[in-house]
């Protein structure tokens, strides 16, 4: 990475995501008005402090950037301002804390796949590297897994309390997020979020690394985070969603993108499939005729 420059967007989206972060600020100062062990929305000092606190960033940002750079700057905001308030959640006694973890895991995930691409392969870098708006059925997925642990929690608080099961869910996300951001840097120019149907002439088959140990170690990565992120808040029922929809998606996307290596690459890529599997379980990828 020796020699690597963060263009503009991305240090606009560095510096924006930590003004977002420092929310975790807010408690200290207005601990005064507030009694010990009581949230930001436990009192309506708190809440007003919030309140300020994302207008005050909104107008910051607004009288900073312009255009493009303020769409990139509000994002980055408002995913730090998510972990920022996941981290205040995670570190205090309220019963919301392994779901102040999954907000740190969530926002952080979104907000480091722009960052690495600002890196790596700043030529594709837009506002859709957030992943943001990935899908309509990723969306759905996401507000689900609140709905049902809002739910559950609230018709039986003791099942989102099984902290060792939620500790099993952090390890899973730590090493999803760990893979996929080690596969991105690894991959360098040659990753991109939308499957290239084209070889451009930089483009180069990747087999160092975590691509030695796996065929699609980003996808694996996703896959084992997506996953994680349901047992963290002890969601039975969107785990078998997320479980059986993450197969079937990255099953496709792993075909579709097979098709395009082989083309690209040829027997390289064909030798490099025998001797490497995909890492997915029950994936093998695009069938080659023997």
């Amino acid at each position: 990475m020796a020699g690597v420059r963060l263009v503009l967007e991305g240090r606009v989206s560095l510096v924006s995501f930590l003004l977002g972060v420092s929310v975790i600020f807010l408690p200290l100062i207005t601990s005064r008005y507030t009694e010990p062990g009581q949230s930001l929305l436990g009192t309506a000092p708190g809440r007003i402090a919030l309140a300020v606190f994302v207008a005050a960033i909104n107008g910051v940002l607004l009288l900073v950037y312009r255009a493009h750079l303020y769409q990139v700057a509000i994002r980055a905001a408002l995913l730090g301002f998510a972990f920022g308030c996941g981290l205040l959640i995670s570190v205090s006694q309220s019963p919301w804390k392994h779901f102040g973890w999954y907000m740190c895991s969530l926002s952080f995930f979104h907000y480091s796949e722009y960052l690495i691409t600002a890196l790596n392969n700043p030529r594709s870098l837009s506002l859709d590297s957030f992943l943001l708006n990935h899908s309509l059925e990723y969306t759905l997925a996401a507000v689900s897994s609140w709905v049902e642990f809002t739910i559950e929690k609230t018709i039986y608080p003791d099942m989102k309390q099984i902290t060792w099961l939620s500790v099993i869910g952090l390890i899973m996300v730590f090493f999803g997020e760990s893979l996929r951001k080690s596969a991105m840097l690894t991959a360098g120019s040659n990753f991109n979020h939308i499957v290239q149907n084209e070889k451009s002439d930089s483009h180069t088959l990747v087999t160092s690394g975590v691509y030695s140990w796996f065929r699609h170690p980003s996808y694996v990565g996703w896959f084992y985070w997506s996953i994680g992120t349901q047992v963290l808040l002890c969601n039975p029922i969107c785990l078998v969603g997320y479980t059986l929809a993450s197969w079937r998606f990255f099953r496709e996307r792993v075909e579709e993108e097979e098709f395009s290596l082989i083309h690209f690459f040829g027997e390289q890529y064909v030798d490099y499939k025998r001797n490497v599997s995909t890492g997915l379980p029950f994936i093998s990828g695009v069938k080659m005729e023997p």
